[in-house]
């Protein structure tokens, strides 16, 4: 029956009309994954790597890697950086590396900032199903291999300031063919929606909501609602939900200056409830700065 299960959802995750880029629970630490205007906005050289294991107790069930890297050059109106990602699910695994572009521009004399970012990079697809355990032997069709790799380019915008950000984008542009032409599985174009909002509750605690929304043509909308509560510019502990999908936590602890440590679990509510303990994620983030360019707490985006 798990291995029923794997294939199905191998098939699922490039299927044409299904969600296809790798979903993250902190997606607040790692924003530069899906939106290239980010590069740069910390202001500090920052260095972001997540590890994410989905539905654990099922065969072949999803893991991915992100990592990020970006900082601030030419006085900070210009902000560049690279993402890689890794995404493995049953025999199929994608792999994705990018470069991102980011123009900042001052709107007032406070703080607020909008960023237009630009990014160019490869995508790489495979799959490899002689590793399956078949029943049926007379039917050779998942018996193969294939590898595919593509160009492709996102656009972002971004707008900010010291309590506040409001993100969209499109990380992906081109609709590639995602196994060399031989089936009808297309990478599909993703569009993402995110924002968030610091309440000073008192000089101890912060309140931050936050909000991912990602649409992709015939496939349901995924939201994503985070609410966390950040205390003595040190701990951040957090409850989420994803609609019609999942529920969970986070917590977070700033370890120094320049490193930070965090963790999510969510569980589904939806029906792949059954025969898992839920997905378990993991981050870690290292902030470096000049002399010129101090470090401002708390760290809110």
């Amino acid at each position: 029956m798990k291995k029923i299960l794997l294939i199905l959802i191998g098939f699922i995750s490039v299927n044409l009309n299904a969600q296809q880029d790798a979903q993250s629970s902190m997606y607040f630490f790692n924003p530069l994954n899906y939106n290239p205007a980010y590069a740069g906005s910390r202001g500090t050289l920052n260095l972001t790597g997540v590890h994410r294991s989905q539905w654990v107790g099922w065969d072949g069930a999803p893991t991915t890697q992100f990592l990020s890297i970006h900082a601030p050059v030419a006085q900070k109106h210009i902000g560049v950086g690279g993402n890689l990602s890794y995404d493995r699910i049953g025999s199929r695994s994608n792999f994705t590396a990018m470069a991102n572009f980011a123009y900042h521009l001052q709107l007032n004399s406070k703080d607020l900032r909008l960023s237009l970012g630009a990014s160019a990079g490869l995508n790489s697809n495979q799959y490899n199903f002689n590793s399956l355990i078949v029943t049926d032997q007379t039917d050779p069709a998942y018996l193969n291999s294939n590898k595919s790799l593509t160009p492709n380019f996102g656009v972002g915008a971004y707008l900010y300031s010291k309590k506040g950000y409001l993100g969209f984008s499109v990380p992906k542009l081109l609709q590639k063919s995602i196994d060399n032409n031989t089936s009808n599985s297309i990478l599909q174009r993703h569009y993402f929606l995110t924002a968030g909002y610091v309440f000073n509750v008192k000089s101890i605690f912060d309140l931050k909501p936050s909000v991912l929304v990602k649409y992709t043509q015939n496939a349901p909308v995924t939201i994503d609602f985070n609410l966390s509560a950040h205390f003595y510019n040190k701990f951040w502990v957090g409850g989420m939900f994803r609609y019609k999908e999942s529920v969970g936590f986070n917590a977070s602890y700033q370890i120094n200056d320049k490193f930070m440590l965090g963790y999510a679990f969510d569980f589904p509510f939806n029906n792949l409830k059954f025969r898992n303990f839920g997905s378990h994620e993991f981050v870690i983030c290292i902030d470096i700065t000049t002399k010129k360019n101090a470090y401002i707490s708390p760290r809110y985006f």
